[in-house]
């Protein structure tokens, strides 16, 4: 029999019901692996593509056409795509739903932090799992507390932290644009060989995303359509990273090849061919991303998120696709006259963020398009008194390669007392920049910011 292609939807779908009946299920790990494939603590749409990618092309069934029913293969591993976030903060992401559209994918369909909590409650063991790490390469938080040991395999963009083994079933880490690219560089010979057997179905039927039925004459055009389907989620997210292949410094030529294969594969589904347009597809997802005004100051700061333990001290950083003007001004919609202006409400709302967090650094990263037509990017730097050393080592050594500026329209963010009672005697450091190396975004700061924390005080 041959190969029997699934649409994504669907596989998201089994994939879930597989791992919530894991909490119940008598099979053991040995006769069922389960493989957890997750992205970044950010969850942004790189990790949540690629988490989703490398999941599904992994789990496609490799049955050889000649098989023989009664000595089948041992099931493939189970790979279970994890979107690193608690279910409430989907809403955080607009562009989320905007891909989605495109591509059949339902929200309730994906496994989300909720989902792990409810298996490890009901039994779930670290040692029943091998996790795949996907735009990063350690895990951080409650699960590298739990599951460090545990992960098999790695494709990233980032810095290396020497955490996933050099002999890891899977180590890919190197610069790209997207991680996306990567992953669909690593997995490309396993998803065309999967589409090349399994274009048509001997059962004379074939399953559509929605769970309705094609006659078997037709199955050709329906597992192209779930390819092209496949292939506008990949796209959104190496188009969002790469601006649509125009960011200088980031496009690598992985990333300019997993496009010309994506949308070789668009192409070949009558259905989707018609009117493709990348770069309109590209504005919808950007415009949904940028769409950021409903949320309120502290779902702005979180909705791009990351944190880290540096030498016991708490660094995080938030990246913003709006201007700070826009985030202080947040502040000052949900404060009062008395709390003062937005300079003062901004600085004590950033105060009450960072306790929350236990955090002694953060950042925020602010990355727009001026009304001039400019790319641009600003840098808020807060720091308690234990990681005054720090931030003025950051600022010291990374000013130049960044190429940070006095931001003379936001310094009164600078010297601005907070609500937050500071370690020491001392209150918290503040600065604010322009950053004209706009083709550094936080894959380039933290590792920098992590370093001026991670050296001892001179």
């Amino acid at each position: 029999m041959p190969r029997i292609s699934i649409s994504l939807s669907t596989f998201l779908s089994r994939a879930k019901t597989a791992f919530l009946s894991l909490s119940t299920s008598s099979t053991s790990p040995s006769q069922r692996p389960l493989t957890i494939v997750t992205g970044n603590s950010a969850a942004d749409l790189d990790s949540l593509t690629s988490a989703l990618l490398y999941a599904y092309i992994r789990s496609l069934p490799f049955s050889p056409a000649n098989a023989d029913p009664k000595n089948q293969p041992p099931p493939p591993p189970l790979y279970i795509p994890l979107l690193n976030i608690p279910r409430a903060d989907l809403a955080l992401r607009p562009e989320f739903q905007a891909v989605f559209r495109h591509t059949g994918i339902r929200a309730e369909g994906l496994v989300t932090l909720d989902e792990l909590e409810t298996v490890i409650d009901k039994g779930l063991r670290v040692e029943d799992t091998e996790w795949v790490l996907v735009d990063h390469n350690k895990l951080q938080g409650a699960l590298g507390e739990k599951f460090s040991s545990r992960v098999r395999g790695v494709v990233d963009h980032h810095e290396d932290e020497g955490a996933v083994p050099m002999d890891a079933e899977t180590r890919v880490i190197e610069k790209c644009g997207s991680c996306t690219s990567l992953v669909i560089r690593t997995l490309r010979a396993s998803w065309e060989d999967a589409a090349a057997e399994g274009t048509g179905l001997s059962s004379g039927a074939a399953p559509h995303a929605q769970g309705e039925v094609t006659l078997a004459e037709d199955d050709e055009n329906v597992t192209r359509g779930w390819d092209a389907q496949v292939a506008k989620m990949a796209l959104a997210s190496i188009l969002i990273d790469t601006a649509n292949l125009t960011a200088e410094g980031k496009v690598e030529r992985a990333d300019r090849d997993a496009v010309a294969f994506l949308e070789a594969k668009i192409a070949l589904s009558p259905k989707d061919a018609v009117g493709w347009d990348r770069g309109a597809f590209y504005r919808e997802v950007e415009a949904a991303k940028a769409d950021i005004e409903g949320l309120g100051f502290g779902d702005v700061l979180r909705k791009d998120y990351k944190q880290w333990i540096e030498k016991g001290l708490g660094l995080g950083i938030s990246s913003v696709v709006k201007p700070l003007e826009f985030v202080a001004r947040k502040a000052l919609l949900e404060g009062t006259d008395d709390d003062g202006d937005a300079e003062t409400q901004f600085v004590t709302k950033v105060d009450g963020f960072m306790a929350e967090r236990h955090l002694t650094v953060f950042a925020i990263m602010t990355a727009f398009t001026s009304d001039a037509g400019h790319f641009q990017r600003e840098l808020y730097l807060q720091a308690l008194s234990a990681g005054h050393a720090a931030a003025s080592r950051f600022a010291e050594e990374a000013g130049k390669e960044l190429g940070l500026e006095g931001h003379h329209a936001m310094q009164e963010l600078e010297g601005r007392p907070g609500t937050m009672q500071p370690q020491g005697s001392e209150g918290p450091w503040q600065k604010v920049w322009i950053q004209r190396e706009v083709g550094k975004s936080r894959k380039q700061v933290a590792p920098l910011l992590r370093r001026a924390m991670g050296r001892e005080s001179a």
